[in-house]
């Protein structure tokens, strides 16, 4: 079949794809996984939406070190969101990662306050998959927090292989799949690009 065939899923849609009786809700959780890029990308692009209506909104960083002044946190700082890292970077780079997990435990004491708090409208847990996936946070820990969460505080979660509880738990999901990467090509990260 060609893109030129009267049956092509590339024809343009003639009637309203979305389901009916939608209803509103007061707030959502959005959860970007998979092995592909963009994951935080897209988080960050819905902080540049709430940022538009005058939401209040935080990010906790989970792997991201505070000291590597990605180019969305220095945006989002300008922009008056409440920025916290709490990674010491890569994990393969750490020479202590008895520390790391303890600076992991301290963050999300902090996003857990965060989101309690009910002060944000938005708070994103960027890499907050990883915690789980290495046994350094029970997954229903944060389940059992983002689900009692008060009712105006939307989630964002991203990072690689999210919990089976947090698929469950989310209204959208998204799985990032890599096609191709720069990487492959032996191209390393680009500034303004990747980070």
């Amino acid at each position: 079949m060609t893109n030129h065939d009267s049956d092509s899923s590339t024809d343009p849609l003639t009637e309203d794809p979305r389901p009916d009786g939608l209803r509103s809700a007061q707030s959502l959780v959005l959860v970007n996984t998979g092995n592909g890029k963009g994951k935080s990308s897209a988080a960050f692009g819905v902080m540049v939406r709430a940022l538009a209506l005058d939401w209040k909104v935080a990010v906790v960083q989970f792997i991201k070190s505070g000291d590597w002044k990605v180019g969305e946190e220095t945006m989002g700082r300008k922009l008056g969101v409440d920025w916290f890292a709490f990674g010491d970077g890569f994990t393969w780079d750490s020479d202590n990662l008895d520390r790391d997990r303890a600076h992991a435990a301290e963050g999300w004491a902090e996003a857990s306050r965060l989101i309690n708090s009910g002060d944000y409208q938005l708070i994103i847990l960027d890499e907050l998959t990883y915690l789980c996936s290495w046994g350094w946070l029970p997954a229903q820990n944060v389940v059992d927090t983002v689900t009692g969460r008060p009712e105006t505080v939307n989630v964002v979660i991203t990072g690689r292989d999210a919990p089976e509880e947090f698929i469950e738990m989310a209204d959208t999901v998204t799985e990032m799949r890599e096609v191709k990467h720069a990487y492959q090509r032996g191209i390393r990260a680009k500034r303004g690009i990747d980070y």
